[in-house]
């Protein structure tokens, strides 16, 4: 099954202290909108997302939207502590941490229950055993019902899963044509040039192994390729830009479709997570599936290519 996801970072204005008003919230609303549009119904958040307002607005538009809870899925993230105890960012896995912040996420988005509740980074101090009992008091309270991580190897997700009594059902890690060292590492193996990337060589195999879906952030490849006039009209970044145009047109569809498309042709089922709060954009990405199936091999080399801006080995 191919699907799409819509993250919510950027809903809930900015990431200071200062609280969202009904703007924000009627952006929020067009954003959630334009994802159902498109056939999304997975959303994606964090407790740190725009400080919390990101959840707080989502909360709003369901609370105004009746049914809406039942017709989506919701997961969000916890682990990450922003300027605290005179730190700009630590991590923070503990057992009380977790519920903490699990419940504070669940009253921002005025929900009961998240669908998925993500590990948003490995904490090194984190004890396995606390998160595990964390997770499973959430889970008998009905708070979370499947669990998954961010931005973790696989040998770290083996590690946590010999405590859990659950499955990790999904990775969240930054892949896109622009952002391609989770490809790179796959075919450098017997190469000098596998130095060049610090994507950990065979957590993209353990996921697939384990039927642990891979979230792609970062999907659109923040509007390098679709929205940003490359910066030098000789570079990589130009020539995919006229790639992904060419494709697009040749395809009958958008060029976040292609964008997509290329991650979701990858046999490891990537399930891209479309940040914009651009309305028209998130509707341009409704046809990634089909451009996904559609795609020819050569395409699809073409599109690595091209973006790596030199031949592969």
């Amino acid at each position: 099954m191919r699907e799409l996801i819509y993250g919510c970072m950027g809903l809930g204005g900015s990431w200071s202290d200062e609280p969202h008003g009904s703007h924000h919230v009627d952006e929020a609303a067009a954003a959630v909108q334009a994802a159902l549009d498109a056939g999304i119904t997975l959303f994606d958040h964090a407790d740190i997302y725009r400080n919390g307002k990101s959840e707080a607005v989502f909360g709003e538009v369901l609370a105004a939207t009746p049914g809406l809870r039942e017709r989506i899925r919701l997961q969000t993230k916890c682990g990450i502590r922003l300027n605290e105890r005179g730190l700009q960012t630590h991590y923070d896995l503990s057992r009380e941490a977790i519920l903490e912040r699990v419940n504070g996420s669940l009253k921002r988005l005025r929900t009961d229950y998240v669908d998925i509740l993500l590990l948003h980074r490995p904490d090194p101090l984190s004890d396995p055993a606390e998160v595990a009992s964390a997770v499973g008091q959430l889970m008998a309270e009905g708070k979370v019902r499947q669990l998954g991580v961010s931005n973790m190897s696989g040998p770290q997700i083996e590690a946590l899963q010999d405590r859990l009594e659950t499955p990790v059902v999904a990775n969240q890690l930054e892949m896109s044509l622009l952002k391609r060292a989770w490809l790179e590492s796959q075919v450098l193996v017997n190469h000098p040039g596998h130095l060049d990337y610090s994507f950990p060589h065979g957590t993209v195999e353990f996921c697939t192994r384990n039927n642990i879906t891979l979230q792609a952030y970062g999907s659109l490849a923040r509007g390098a390729y679709t929205g940003v006039e490359p910066e030098t009209p000789a570079s990589p970044e130009a020539a995919t830009t006229e790639l992904v145009a060419q494709l697009a047109a040749g395809y009958g569809t958008t060029g976040e479709a292609v964008l997509l498309g290329w991650l979701m042709k990858h046999p490891a089922g990537i399930a891209p997570v479309i940040g914009t709060v651009k309305p028209d954009r998130i509707r341009a990405c409704a046809d990634a599936a089909r451009v996904a199936e559609a795609m020819s091999r050569p395409d699809w080399y073409k599109l690595w290519v091209t973006a790596r801006g030199s031949n592969i080995p």
